[in-house]
């Protein structure tokens, strides 16, 4: 049974461990895999979390404890999910615009690689060629995803082999014998309507009439968490039906079967983030009252990069009087986390809590303005453990070699 951590569990974590802190609730991460194991039951069906959302290593180990399998960009991430005890086959290895000997060095490694480009297709046909199987990354040029810079399948995207130049692609199939696999789509992130989905689907099952031997279809991922009241999210049990409906016709004409994997990542640990903060200064200007908190957008960066929105509640005052407050960090840049935003009252000290803050948040973080990186705490079975520990002033020196 999922139970919400309370905010006075919140307000205990930011007492024992300080301020900022991202905390971890491992009980949401589980409620949200059996969300989409439970809607795709229809059918064989994998999911490959997208550890780029958040890699800390007792996230991906929790991943492991659960079933889920590892989806990777870089070969420091597929290290880290077999660190984390994931077998190789459990691992889809999706690199872009990488040098080839990262492709060779995932090879070595046993994971399943993904290849979304002409020229890095021909040379591991060239190197490899039947002996070593390969998924391959389509663009269909469907747009996709909130934010432009989150959508991945329009026509102006570095990612993915236009379906365009599948005649390009059956040549170097065919001349290099390469073994392909499986077929992968990404449109972009937080879709709203099943129906993307399943309109990449079609465009998968007409690539995969050029192939013989598939394995599996590749659906990426997209899933949307709501961010604020009356946000809507992907209704994974529709598309868990409509989706097994369109496979298994499709398998009845291609006379093989076909498993889907899908590559979520913020829906599964967004919602499990929480992020918090101290109200550092309560500034009123001529027109603006600023809250000015002990963060920026080194520690969340998605307001100011993605325009994202994160819902933002007082815990240390939660029935004070509703006020209108701009929330800034303490970066020197422009660096604002909500404009306008009502908040019970806020005074300094209090404790502010950014809701899901758990995919792309710490894993966005930096040390501009030579400032420290937050500690990272996950609750787990209603006990807070420490999973990171906050930067000191000798990890900025860590990697520096001083010569004057």
């Amino acid at each position: 049974m999922y139970e919400p951590v309370t905010n006075q569990q919140l307000l205990d974590v930011a007492n024992e461990f300080g301020t900022p802190v991202y905390v971890y609730h491992a009980e949401k991460i589980a409620q949200q895999y059996h969300k989409l194991k439970d809607a795709f039951k229809g059918h064989p069906t994998k999911f490959f979390y997208a550890c780029k959302a958040l890699t800390n290593i007792n996230v991906l180990k929790y991943m492991h404890q659960l079933g889920a399998s590892l989806d990777c960009v870089s070969i420091n991430e597929v290290k880290l999910g077999l660190k984390a005890g994931f077998e190789p086959k459990q691992i889809l290895f999706t690199p872009n615009c990488v040098d080839f000997s990262e492709i060779v060095e995932a090879v070595d490694l046993g994971v399943n690689i993904n290849i979304d480009n002409i020229s890095i297709l021909e040379q591991f046909g060239n190197r490899y060629g039947s002996g070593y199987p390969v998924c391959i990354r389509i663009n269909p040029h469907i747009e996709a995803g909130g934010n432009y810079k989150i959508s991945t399948g329009h026509i102006d995207s570095k990612f993915g082999i236009s379906i365009h130049q599948m005649r390009h692609i059956e040549r170097v199939v065919k001349t290099t014998h390469l073994h392909v696999q499986g077929l992968h789509m990404h449109t972009g992130s937080e879709i709203k309507d099943v129906n993307v989905f399943l309109q990449a689907l079609d465009v998968l099952f007409e690539v995969a009439r050029h192939f013989k031997e598939l394995e599996f279809l590749d659906l990426g991922s997209g899933f949307k968490v709501p961010y604020k009241e009356g946000d809507p999210e992907t209704d994974v049990v529709t598309l868990g039906a409509k989706l097994t409906e369109a496979v298994k016709e499709f398998e009845a004409e291609y006379n093989r079967s076909l498993e889907i994997w899908f590559e979520p990542g913020k829906y599964l640990v967004s919602e499990s983030g929480s992020f918090l903060v101290k109200a550092n200064v309560i500034k009123q200007t001529t027109a603006t009252v600023f809250v000015g908190v002990n963060s920026g957008f080194n520690h969340l960066i998605r307001p100011m990069f993605y325009d994202a929105y994160h819902r933002i509640t007082n815990i240390s005052n939660p029935t004070g009087a509703e006020r209108i407050y701009t929330v800034v960090g303490n970066i020197c840049e422009t660096d604002t986390f909500a404009w306008d935003r009502v908040l019970n009252e806020v005074r300094e000290g209090d404790l502010l809590l950014f809701h899901n803050a758990g995919a792309y948040g710490f894993e966005m973080s930096s040390n501009f303005n030579s400032r420290l990186k937050p500690a990272e705490v996950m609750i787990k079975d209603g006990k807070a453990f420490l999973i990171r520990e906050r930067d000191e002033f000798k990890d900025l020196l860590r990697n520096q070699i001083e010569v004057l």
